[in-house]
């Protein structure tokens, strides 16, 4: 079986500290058949300039002006024509220079979506703790009723199964779409892999509150008010307890 192509879209806007680690995790992987796309919004600040160092293995670069983070997750979707596709934006990482192959070698070529673990680092690229929630086992629309098991970074989806993000919601659009994405996937394949580095105190914490009010609405439109309503109560006491011993979300 051929290697499937894999189109990984980086959204930046002025992180003139932490693009270029990211870029050097995509394009240092071994995989053969890679599409690199980066949506910048018309920085301000270095990051064009270091994004500019690396353009020969850059499949294709956007800067311009954008309605933010999910229309320029929207641009990259658009224009990617990978058979899978993945977003690891700035600041965020795959997990190792052979990542990609070793997932994909253990394919039988009709798996959906693609799913692993996350590791949380800091600001300097060390690894701090794994993720709190973990993917399960055999990963269904219905278990994002117990959160967001797997993190976006971490979630490789087949480009047909993906319409774009509900600009609607400003903090959370990526939950949306993985349950649209689930909802239409057929096989999905749990690879037991940490797949992705997401770098502590990025924008999911800093609207750590926006962000679960808009899922619980968006919760809500999936699974119905009851369902939703029950599950962020069991979601509240978890998250509150988990605080309270481990001092980290």
């Amino acid at each position: 079986m051929s290697k499937p192509k894999i189109s990984v879209i980086t959204v930046v806007f002025n992180s003139e500290k932490f693009i270029e680690e990211t870029i050097k995790s995509i394009i240092n992987q071994d995989y053969g058949n890679l599409e690199y796309i980066i949506i910048d919004g018309k920085s301000t600040d270095r990051t064009m300039e270091i994004v500019e160092k690396y353009s020969e293995k850059i499949s294709k670069i956007i800067s311009e002006n954008d309605s933010g983070l999910y229309d320029a997750m929207n641009k990259g979707l658009r224009i990617s024509t990978g058979d899978f596709v993945m977003f690891i934006n700035s600041g965020d990482r795959l997990a190792g220079g052979k990542v990609l192959s070793e997932i994909f070698s253990n394919l039988s070529g009709d798996e959906d979506v693609i799913y692993g673990d996350t590791d949380i680092i800091d600001f300097q690229g060390n690894i701090i703790h794994s993720r709190r929630h973990r993917p399960p086992e055999n990963l269904r629309k219905k278990d994002f009723l117990k959160g967001m098991l797997v993190c976006h970074q971490s979630f490789i989806a087949r480009r047909e199964l993906c319409e774009g993000y509900d600009l609607t919601y400003r903090y959370a659009a990526d939950y949306d779409w993985c349950l649209r994405v689930l909802e239409k996937s057929s096989k999905n394949f749990n690879s037991h892999k940490t797949i992705s580095l997401f770098m502590e105190g990025g924008q999911t914490q800093k609207t750590i509150v926006p962000g679960l009010k808009e899922r619980y609405k968006i919760m809500c439109r999936h699974f119905g008010w009851f369902r939703a309503t029950f599950w962020n109560g069991i979601l509240a006491i978890k998250f509150f307890w988990w605080i309270l011993f481990h001092k980290w979300f």
